[in-house]
Order: C-alpha cells, then sequence, then structure tokens
C-alpha cells in the first residue's frame, strides 16, 4: 500500500524537525544577555559559575537570598568602590570593607579601582605615628591582599588621605598627612601593580592604562585644581597614549555636581565645574569616577558619564530629591570596548548585596550648582514639570549642558 512506502520519509521527517526544534531551543537558552544601555540588570540573580572560590568567599555569596548575582562580563571588568574610612585617627573598618575585599574572587575584576578616602585623616591633631597606623591597617585590609592577588588598583587620594586644602598663604593645611600618603604610596613594596604612563608627581597626579583604556588620577582632594596643574591635565588628555586609546576615565575624589544631602555646598564639590566638564569632554573622557558625596547615584551631564560611587565606610548619606534611605555599595562595571555605551553597572547594595534597581533612583539631582541626570535618561526625556521643577530651584543655565 501507498502509505507504507511513504512512512519512513515521514518518520524521517519528523524526527529532522523534532532536532531542528531542540537545536533552536538549546541555541536560546545558552546565549549571553545583552547588556542594556540603561544599566538594567537581570531580575532573577545567579550563582557565577567561578573555579574554585575560597571558604569565606563561598559563604558570604551563598548567604545572599536566590544566590548572588553575577552580570554578563565585558571584555573588562573593574570593581569600584570608595570612602573606605571610619572616624578620625581610627585603624579599623567597617565589616563592608573586609566583605567587599573577600568577594572580589567571585566577581574576578582585572582591576580594582578607589576613588579616595582609604584613611581616616583630615585632623592636624593626628600623630605621624598615627597616620602611618592608619596606613598599614590600610595595606592590611585592602592593599595587601590585591597585591597577592596580583590585582592592579588605579586610585586618586581623598581629602581624608591627603587633603590639598590650602591655608591664606597657599601652603597645605595638612603637608604632614601629604607626606606620610606619599611615603606610603612611593614605597616600592605597596606599589599598585598599575601600568603608569606619567608617574612624575605620583601619587597625587599620575596616568596610567590598561587593555587599551586610559586612566587619569587628579587631586580632587579638595575643591580646586592649580592653573599648572590643569595644564598637566590637559596635556595628558592631549597626548597619543591617551587620544588613541577606546576609553579614557577620570578619578577624582570630589564630585563636579552636587548630589547627597549635607554635600550640597560649593566647597562640596569642584570648581568651576561646567569648565572642568567641558575640558574633559573636549578630550572625549567618557567616564569621571568620584566619592565624598557618600551616596550612589549613575549620572551624566551634557556626554560626560558621572559615577558617584557610593560608600562602604562610615556615614552613608541619602541623595537629594529622594525619599530612598541611605546605603552602602559597591559597583562591578563591565566595559565593552566596541560598544557605543562603552560600560554597564551593576551595584551591590551591601546590607542584602542585591542588585540596586536603577529605575528606583531619582532621573534626576538638582545640586546647587547644577543638574546630573540618570545615565539611561536624557533632558529631552525629562516631563515638562521635571523640566520646570529644575528650572524653579536652581535656574535654566544649570539644568541643561
Amino acid at each position: 500500500m501507498r502509505w507504507r512506502r511513504f512512512l519512513p520519509i515521514l518518520i524521517a521527517g519528523l524526527v529532522l524537525s523534532v532536532g531542528i526544534a531542540c537545536a533552536q531551543l538549546a541555541t536560546r537558552q545558552s546565549a549571553t544577555p545583552e547588556p542594556q544601555p540603561s544599566i538594567a540588570v537581570e531580575s532573577s540573580p545567579s550563582v557565577a559559575a567561578a573555579a574554585e572560590l575560597p571558604a569565606e568567599t563561598e559563604a558570604i555569596a551563598a548567604s545572599v537570598s536566590g544566590g548572588l548575582f553575577n552580570p554578563p562580563r565585558g571584555d573588562v571588568r573593574f570593581v569600584v568602590f570608595s570612602d573606605l574610612n571610619s572616624s578620625y585617627g581610627s585603624t579599623d573598618y567597617d565589616p563592608d570593607v573586609d566583605k567587599v575585599v573577600t568577594l572580589l574572587p567571585f566577581w574576578q575584576p582585572d582591576m580594582v579601582l578607589c576613588s579616595g578616602d582609604m584613611v581616616a585623616g583630615q585632623d592636624i591633631s593626628l600623630s605621624p605615628d598615627q597616620l602611618n597606623a592608619m596606613w598599614s591597617a590600610f595595606d592590611q585590609h585592602v592593599a595587601a591582599p590585591l597585591r597577592q592577588a596580583k590585582l592592579p588598583y588605579g586610585f586618586t587620594l581623598g581629602n581624608h588621605d591627603a587633603s590639598s586644602a590650602q591655608g591664606v598663604g597657599g601652603a597645605f593645611l595638612f603637608q604632614q598627612e601629604r607626606d606620610v600618603a606619599a611615603q606610603f604610596w612611593l614605597d616600592p613594596a605597596h606599589d599598585p601593580g598599575v601600568e603608569f604612563v606619567d608617574r612624575t608627581d605620583y601619587p597625587f597626579y599620575f596616568t596610567f592604562k590598561f587593555n587599551d583604556i586610559f586612566f587619569i588620577s587628579w587631586d580632587g582632594s579638595s575643591n580646586i585644581i592649580p592653573p599648572d596643574k590643569l595644564a598637566w591635565v590637559e596635556q595628558a588628555l592631549a597626548s597619543p597614549e591617551a587620544q588613541q586609546a577606546k576609553m579614557r576615565i577620570l578619578l577624582g575624589h570630589l564630585p563636579l555636581y552636587a548630589i547627597t544631602v549635607g554635600r550640597d555646598e560649593p566647597g562640596e564639590v569642584m570648581q568651576n565645574a561646567d569648565q572642568l566638564r567641558a575640558m574633559l569632554e573636549k578630550y572625549n573622557v567618557h567616564t569621571h569616577i568620584s566619592g565624598h558625596d557618600h551616596g550612589y547615584f549613575p549620572a551624566h551631564r551634557g556626554t560626560l558619564q558621572l559615577l558617584h560611587t557610593g560608600i562602604l565606610g562610615s556615614g552613608p548619606r541619602p541623595l537629594l530629591n529622594s525619599d530612598l534611605p541611605p546605603w552602602k555599595a559597591v559597583t562591578v562595571i563591565d566595559v565593552m570596548l566596541d560598544s557605543p555605551n562603552l560600560s554597564t553597572y551593576t551595584t551591590y547594595e551591601m546590607q542584602t548585596l542585591q542588585p540596586i534597581d536603577h529605575a528606583q533612583l531619582p532621573r534626576f539631582i538638582t545640586g546647587h550648582n547644577g543638574i546630573t541626570i540618570r545615565r539611561d535618561l536624557k533632558w529631552e526625556d525629562l516631563t515638562a514639570a521635571e523640566k520646570a521643577q529644575c528650572e524653579q530651584q536652581i535656574g535654566k543655565e544649570r539644568c541643561t549642558a
């Protein structure tokens, strides 16, 4: 009968169809999701598929509800934190500092970045022995573990490390603290492991590079960059090493624009922020990473990305224009060198180690010296009411790029 002749063909066709469907399903399930420009993270965290992790790292990761989320990895990964210090003169650190250092094998960064305030200085009553003891404690808790793990450490100095505040005669008010900080970092035993480009005035002003990314660290430990140093910054950014890189990142402690309660004052942000931003934009600096405000806010103004890194030490502050409680945070930056957006952030709230939902953050913040807009939005995305609110609070000029 005819159906008997066609039966083998029919069975083969069914087998082939099922095989194709299974292959397509496997492809969809194994595909890595594309990181979104809006810095969104996936809603269901997953435990990292890493090699053997230290027992203490596994214990912290396993303690997170649903497992500690590990984002899709970019070409380069940084772990970024800031403001590690406790009270003046302290030689101890909050547990969150040790927790982040312990979790580094989970995230497996290529480099660790810090935007300042590694110790608890800025007190003229502190003796040289006390200052040295603070830096020794920092080395024990942070720097030495990074060296042992062969993790490069890119940093900038904060006001509690080596404040550049000056007195009436132009002398540094905290010269002793600056001397001790320089002595610590110039010691070959404390080499941060970065590939320096220019370290003439290290550790206050220096440049380094990593995998097609050019870094510049300026002394934002007070709100003024002196004219001669500003000329050095511009020369460094105009250099072939900087301009041939695929990405340029600036590390500086004080932010350009205020974002938190208690830091919304002229002395707490960089002076002439708009002019500094224009210079950075001129040389296509992608991101300014700052600390000091003790609040996490991923923002931009104009074409310059502004990563306000939050805090690991004592004293988190609430964001302006927000009812959110203050929190401590650490950020994982994944860089895709051939992507137009270059970077995505995954930021963890330290109490729960859950990723922060960026959509819950303010859409914009109006500090006294200008607006910063959440990095997934543009001025054009704000509503007419939001634009009017900004202009009413700080004036039209400070609300636009």
